[in-house]
């Protein structure tokens, strides 16, 4: 059973538990929704990359620090396509598209809008990740047929002035209650490790989003099988 209603005093006993009996919940109930030895690949393509106008202080895309990253404008339609060809043809089931910005402009979206639908027409699951969103954008995203949307929380409330200046918590909380108004599923990153209270934070921002256990025990058993399997690649490429 999923549950939205976690106190602190729970997440922090699940945040501490030894990474074994974690791995060994994650197990469990990843077998309970899904077959036990069979992982989704996704892939991940950047759209525009660099000249962000955040200020995000782990970010190299961030036009505010002097990181060794090229920008680029956004990339043209057909190029994605070809790249979104290329990862189903490697076994990708879900095409992510991400851009350096901190909300796309009405000017993008037609741009936006099409690539979702040509994505989908190759029987793609499709995912972006765009920054915030309002609630129009959100609504034609689905419309194109987005299944899925990524979207950083970066840390707590509390802590949130020290890592970003650009904008506020409450501004990307926003945004998941656009996406999740418009019947798009969204994913939630919480894992910013800059704080020397990053426990305490981690804690603050999960119990903030009445994280389920489920899903959090999910994505990390998710991302451990993806892990396995690059290197297993990686090993069956040089055998």
């Amino acid at each position: 059973m999923l549950r939205n209603d976690w106190t602190r005093a729970e997440i922090h006993h699940l945040y501490q538990l030894p990474l074994m009996d974690l791995l060994f919940q994650a197990q469990t109930i990843h077998r309970q929704h899904f077959e036990k030895n069979t992982i989704q690949v996704s892939t991940l393509h950047s759209i525009k990359t660099g000249k962000c106008p955040e200020d995000c202080k782990y970010c190299s895309q961030s036009a505010h620090y002097d990181a060794d990253l090229e920008a680029e404008k956004r990339i043209a339609v057909d190029k994605v396509i070809r790249e979104a060809q290329a990862a189903k043809a490697s076994g990708s089931s879900r095409f992510c598209m991400g851009a350096a910005w901190r909300n796309p402009h009405e000017r993008d979206m037609p741009y936006v809008l099409e690539m979702v639908k040509e994505v989908k027409a190759l029987g793609l699951e499709t995912c972006m990740t765009l920054g915030m969103l309002n609630s129009s954008q959100a609504t034609r995203l689905k419309d194109a047929g987005l299944d899925y949307y990524n979207h950083n929380l970066d840390t707590s409330r509390e802590y949130y002035a020290n890592i970003i200046s650009t904008r506020t918590f409450d501004d990307r909380l926003n945004t998941l209650d656009h996406v999740r108004d418009a019947l798009i599923l969204f994913g939630k990153r919480l894992d910013l490790r800059l704080s020397a209270s990053v426990n305490r934070n981690k804690i603050a921002s999960a119990y903030c989003m009445n994280c389920l256990l489920c899903r959090f025990i999910l994505n990390l058993c998710r991302s451990i099988c993806w892990c396995l399997s690059q290197a297993h690649r990686l090993l069956m490429s040089r055998s």
